[in-house]
């Protein structure tokens, strides 16, 4: 799961990348992938002998097998969570206050063929990556953290052309969704920095989501924008009264 998280935590996240439906069946594998796609490449790939290329064809071939799988299972998880989850069902409460509802219409669960967790579009709705994610806990951080940004949306009408707004909502989606919390930084993705390790883990995950952004310049200018928003942004909790998780 480490490598997983680090993976995703190593390319930046568009807002929406490309996604297939899950009430698509899922296409023939091409010559490229069936070739890959074998006993013999997997026992490469778990002892550390396959290339980069052999490793990035065998997951996409694994993807679109398990297409229909995984976005079931992340469907179901999805739905236990809108009615269970006290983070989700508490964005939830707070985003259908401001006028909007979140609900199974516009989170949608979808194979992505980048690395990322998911993504959030105003228009759009939420967007999960169900090859991605593989368990209930990491869907919830990924909706909690998608959820913040449209309650963002709602409550302070983010300007998509402001890079200092974006900055500001990716910092408070990284800190109020959980998926900072200490636990989930030293178990699944090796990260063993015990003093200020959330203040830490939120300028990391709020640097590398808004460096993909067309009109950031690269990693530098995206740190330097997280800088000039982080203490207003930081201390901003709402709509909770403090870091929930």
């Amino acid at each position: 799961m480490a490598e997983r998280e680090q993976q995703r935590e190593s390319q930046p996240r568009p807002t929406l990348p490309q996604t297939t439906t899950s009430k698509t069946a899922a296409p023939d594998l091409p010559a490229d992938l069936k070739e890959v796609y074998s006993w013999r490449k997997y026992f490469e790939l778990i002892t550390g002998q396959a290339s980069k290329e052999d490793i990035s064809k065998y997951r996409m071939a694994r993807d679109i097998l398990n297409e229909e799988r995984d976005c079931k299972r992340c469907e179901a998880d999805r739905d236990w969570l809108l009615q269970y989850s006290p983070v989700v069902t508490f964005l939830r409460e707070n985003i259908n206050k401001l006028g909007h509802d979140i609900n199974s219409t516009n989170v949608r669960c979808k194979r992505c063929s980048t690395i990322q967790s998911g993504g959030f579009d105003a228009d759009y709705g939420i967007l999960i990556c169900a090859n991605w994610l593989r368990t209930r806990a990491e869907i919830e951080d990924t909706m909690a953290h998608e959820m913040v940004h449209a309650y963002d949306y709602a409550r302070f009408k983010v300007d998509r052309g402001n890079l200092r707004h974006q900055a500001c909502t990716e910092i408070r989606a990284s800190m109020l969704s959980g998926e900072c919390r200490f636990g989930r930084e030293f178990f699944g993705r090796n990260q063993w920095n015990i003093t200020e390790q959330l203040q830490e883990c939120v300028r990391r995950r709020a640097t590398l989501s808004l460096k993909n952004r067309p009109a950031v310049k690269d990693d530098v200018h995206s740190a330097r924008l997280v800088n000039e928003v982080w203490d207003s942004c930081f201390k901003d909790t709402r709509p909770f009264d403090e870091i929930y998780r």
